[in-house]
């Protein structure tokens, strides 16, 4: 049902309107179950996400660790290209700090320093996320299963080496059609991006899933999520990492 959503870009209401035993373990499964299929039809996973990782949204939600989701390269957008938002149900446009990991990092004890070390290079991102359920309403088990409302993914192509930035301290502008509407600093993401990796290597490692080499680690929106529309502009500035423009059509 969830692909088939995507594949319509059409939304359909949330699972637990009408399974209310959907749980959080079978909502992973789900997404198991809907990344094979993507890899059956010749999708090759490149990469994690991670959602809710702000403790806001975290208590809003009643959890206590960011989500996991899949990346793969049918996600990935080039930057300054138009965002299809035909092919699209409700887009909204985030950014993020990435991570290009430069070893296998395996849980469970990752610890932050050890995340870190692991990652060859961070980038400047921005995530356009795309719920399957109508008007972004959901519950948590519902977003889990849904891959964590994946949609598209650009990552900027300067690299950074870890040590050669702070983190917690990378401040990022987002504008949307010439207007500032949200600013944060890396600190947003669980205090340090870098904590945010370390959780995601340990919460997949409870599920024998390692980090690997090559992959990309989208680590959390930084500020709320805009939507888009055609004709949107969004530019993203970050302190170290760049600027990424992009447009909608």
């Amino acid at each position: 049902m969830l692909l088939d959503a995507e594949q319509r870009a059409s939304a359909v209401e949330p699972i637990t309107d009408t399974w209310s035993g959907l749980d959080l373990d079978t909502a992973y499964r789900v997404q198991e179950e809907t990344l094979a299929r993507r890899i059956m039809r010749r999708e090759t996973v490149t990469g994690i996400k991670l959602g809710l990782t702000s403790r806001a949204k975290q208590v809003r939600m009643g959890i206590d660790t960011p989500l996991t989701a899949w990346l793969t390269d049918a996600m990935a957008h080039g930057a300054g290209e138009p965002v299809p938002t035909h092919t699209l149900i409700q887009p909204r446009v985030e950014p993020e700090i990435v991570f290009v990991l430069g070893e296998r990092l395996a849980g469970p004890g990752v610890t932050a320093a050890r995340a870190l070390g692991a990652v060859r290079s961070v980038h400047a991102g921005l995530e356009i996320i795309d719920s399957r359920f109508r008007d972004f309403r959901f519950r948590l088990p519902d977003v889990v299963a849904d891959n964590a409302s994946s949609g598209l993914v650009v990552t900027g192509s300067t690299g950074i080496a870890p040590a050669d930035l702070d983190l917690a301290l990378e401040a990022c502008v987002l504008e949307v059609d010439g207007e500032i509407v949200h600013t944060a600093t890396g600190a947003a993401v669980q205090g340090d991006p870098a904590q945010a990796l370390a959780l995601a290597a340990n919460t997949l490692g409870a599920r024998g899933i390692p980090l690997e080499p090559g992959w990309l680690v989208f680590t959390g929106g930084m500020t709320d999520a805009v939507p888009i529309a055609p004709g949107s502009h969004v530019v993203a500035t970050f302190t170290t990492l760049g600027t990424l423009v992009l447009g909608a059509a």
